[in-house]
């Protein structure tokens, strides 16, 4: 038990060590440097947003392609088989 309750206290002070290191670090950033990488987040964001709205086009393009051939070619079918019927109507006997 009290080597346990050691290593937990050992644990909690090399914890706190590392959390006051990266504090110090980050606490002298600037407003400028602020600003920048706010930026960069914000121009990086709209790409983003602009590769997913492409890719959704793209996507929707596609689709109607594929639907828009599918019907060419069903009412060309259906056109065939009608003519057929129409030509065997009216052919001479």
């Amino acid at each position: 038990m009290k080597l346990a309750g050691t290593i937990l206290l050992a644990a909690a002070l090399s914890a706190g060590v590392a959390v006051s290191q990266d504090t110090t670090t980050s606490s002298q950033t600037t407003a400028k440097e602020d600003m920048k990488d706010a930026g960069h987040a914000t121009k990086q964001g709209a790409k983003d947003a602009g590769h997913a709205t492409e890719r959704a086009a793209k996507d929707v393009g596609h689709a109607t392609k594929k639907t828009t051939k599918k019907a060419v070619h069903k009412t060309a079918a259906k056109t065939e088989e009608g003519a057929a019927k129409v030509e065997d109507k009216t052919a001479p006997q």
